[in-house]
């Protein structure tokens, strides 16, 4: 009786909205700003589609339908129609006929469905593309659902799309039997279900093929059920309050009653950051089917997952779309999204990781900040302290990293859960990589959402190597605060000086790199820092070689990027990264070899500054004293350069030379 109500927060609709804002942001459309034409299923008395239809004023709702009404508007006007849907939504228990009909554009209406049949104006005509003059209601409301509209929005219950391989029954909605569609029939652009089953998986994945936009109904709801969560748990933990007599129970609901936008905002953060996930991923999903493959086999053996039950694709099916340079679909890959989820947070939370003082941030910052300020003790306590400790470690490293992340590190050493999170947790830090995300994400509607995301995986690939090296080189891991401590300033300091210590006149890459991304809404300290995370990798590397040193640790960077240069290390760097990661091995092999790189280039600079007594320009000494081996080594490259192709043996072999030669 005492806490969150859903329809006065408009929470489910609100979670659903992200979707609708990140789909169409990728369309060009900034649904806050940009008329757009909607369909919609479900009335303005509804909690999600009434509220639904409130989150723009820009929503030009052309028809609508519900079990009673059928309600057409082919030429809305926008302001006028959201100032009377928002007076149907506060008018108690209305439905379409309460709808001013004198807003309602020419040739448009409001029709019984228990109508025998409702003519069609000209307009509708038009819009639907048909030469009939009348129509049976479900057979308007089929044609209506095949209708070109930027917006198909389910607020309602049914389920109104299925595969065209699939039969009615597959749907298991008979009601919706007679005006239900195909995915491949579907002219939106956009679907999104706030309503739970609106499509069937396989009409979800049909329309995602030919091109439509939509993720998944546990995406696109997911936080009416996330508000619930934290309500439940918010209480626990004001339970032991009370029951300490450190509270009353009124004083309890005041406080909860304070808390909803906060708690509000916490929700629609997971939303934010899953559809950002879903959308990185679909840029990627072409280059990414190999390893999605993999995943769902390994998930398959291990039991984690059945492959028919959630409709993924067969091994056929994936060799297929492998052949027409098709990725899995958003809903495809959505399903993958949690189960990875599901598979970590299960991992972590059967290890000692769930009680290391060290992770009680993610505890405190899963509750709002008056709580935070008032009960952080208590929350030590809470009854399900490890529970939430690890569901939301699992939700931040996932909704950052991807589906496959700790797939792709599990593959190449038996890394524990644990000791991945753990990385994780220091790479992110370290570099603040929180930051970085957080001012690419400011760009919302600024900049090409498709170039955004492309910017969140440049900072990704760096979080990512980080933790490679950290897994690599520091495990096992004592205190996380501790190894962060060790770096995290310093590695901070040399990030801003990254644009100084690696200037785009002496790195093309750099340059093209930071041409390629530039706009005029990108901030210029930004994006130099953005165009040269590649050679944010070895930070903690340099860090290491300066340990002991009297040379300022910006000299040392120079002197490392130096050396990188003149031995034509950066150009090894990238031709290993070119190499093809089809299968587990290739991938394997190429990681490995990268990591050896990064321990060569190490190497010489830490023999580099031994060699010179630790001397300002160590790197020009090392290189006038080696100037035989290195000119050796300079002819092998040239000749590795002067080949239109590039593989694994040729490049681990000129890695072999190197050693030989520089480091005997």
């Amino acid at each position: 009786s005492a806490g969150y109500d859903h329809k006065g927060m408009g929470i489910t609709a609100r979670g659903a909205w992200e979707s609708v804002k990140r789909h169409f942001r990728h369309l060009g459309i900034n649904t806050q700003e940009q008329d757009f034409t909607v369909i919609g299923i479900g009335d303005m008395a509804g909690d999600v589609f009434g509220n639904g239809m409130l989150l723009s004023e820009h929503i030009c709702l052309k028809a609508a339908f519900n079990h009673l009404h059928i309600f057409l508007d082919p030429t809305p006007d926008a302001k006028k129609s959201f100032a009377e849907r928002a007076r149907l939504f506060n008018l108690p228990r209305s439905s379409w006929a309460d709808y001013n009909r004198e807003l309602i554009s020419k040739g448009g209406g409001i029709f019984e469905r228990s109508a025998k049949s409702i003519p069609l104006s000209p307009e509708v005509k038009a819009w639907l593309e048909t030469d009939k003059d009348h129509m049976a209601p479900n057979e308007l409301i089929h044609e209506i659902l095949k209708a070109k509209i930027d917006l198909l929005y389910n607020g309602g219950i049914g389920t109104y799309i299925k595969a065209s391989t699939q039969s009615h029954a597959d749907a298991r909605d008979r009601a919706n039997d007679p005006v239900r569609v195909n995915g491949n029939q579907l002219q939106a652009r956009v679907v999104a279900e706030g309503g739970n089953l609106t499509c069937t998986q396989l009409g979800r994945v049909e329309f995602a093929l030919a091109g439509g936009r939509i993720a998944t109904d546990a995406i696109d709801n997911s936080a009416g059920v996330d508000c619930s969560d934290h309500e439940v748990n918010i209480k626990i933990l004001l339970g032991a309050v009370m029951q300490a007599g450190d509270m009353t129970l009124k004083q309890r609901n005041e406080l909860l009653a304070e808390m909803t936008e906060e708690v509000g905002h916490l929700v629609l953060r997971n939303n934010i950051l899953q559809t950002q996930v879903l959308a990185i991923k679909r840029l990627e999903a072409a280059s990414m089917l190999s390893t999605h493959a993999r995943m769902i086999t390994h998930m398959e053996k291990t039991g984690e997952l059945n492959r028919e039950i959630e409709y993924l694709p067969t091994e056929t099916q994936i060799n297929e779309r492998r052949l027409a340079r098709q990725g899995l679909t958003v809903p495809e890959i959505a399903v993958l999204l949690a189960y990875s989820k599901i598979s970590l947070d299960q991992a972590i939370l059967a290890t000692d990781l769930p009680d290391d003082r060290d992770f009680l941030p993610v505890l405190v910052n899963y509750f709002p900040k008056p709580l935070q300020q008032r009960f952080g003790k208590q929350m030590e306590q809470h009854q399900l302290r490890r529970e939430i400790i690890s569901n939301q470690l699992a939700n931040q490293i996932i909704n950052r990293m991807g589906t496959t992340f700790v797939f792709r590190l599990q593959e190449e050493s038996p890394f524990s859960a644990a000791d991945i999170a753990r990385a994780w947790w220091i790479a992110n830090r370290v570099f603040d990589a929180e930051s970085l995300w957080g001012q690419i994400e400011a760009l919302d509607n600024k900049v090409p959402a498709d170039q955004q995301m492309q910017l969140m995986v440049l900072v990704r690939t760096l979080v990512e190597r980080a933790t490679r090296w950290l897994l690599r080189n520091k495990r096992p891991f004592g205190s996380v605060n501790a190894v962060i401590e060790q770096y995290a300033a310093k590695v901070q300091g040399l990030l801003a000086q990254l644009p100084k210590l690696v200037p785009s006149a002496q790195y093309a890459g750099v340059a093209e790199l930071e041409a390629r991304i530039a706009h005029a809404k990108l901030p210029q300290s930004l994006q130099q820092v953005l165009a040269r995370l590649e050679y944010a990798v070895p930070l903690m590397d340099i860090i290491e070689i300066s340990d002991g040193s009297k040379l300022a640790l910006e000299q040392v960077a120079a002197n490392y990027f130096q050396l990188g240069r003149a031995l034509q290390l950066d150009w090894l760097r990238d031709a290993i990264t070119s190499l093809p990661r089809d299968n587990r091995w290739q991938s394997l092999a190429r990681s490995a070899l990268r990591d050896d790189l990064y321990r060569v280039h190490r190497d010489l600079a830490r023999q580099a500054l031994q060699d010179s007594a630790a001397a300002a320009g160590f790197a020009e000494q090392w290189l006038v004293k080696r100037q035989a081996a290195v000119e050796v080594c300079g002819q092998m490259f040239a000749e590795l350069q002067s080949f239109s192709a590039l593989d694994l043996a040729m490049l681990s072999a000129g890695m072999r030379e190197l050693n030989n030669h520089l480091l005997a």
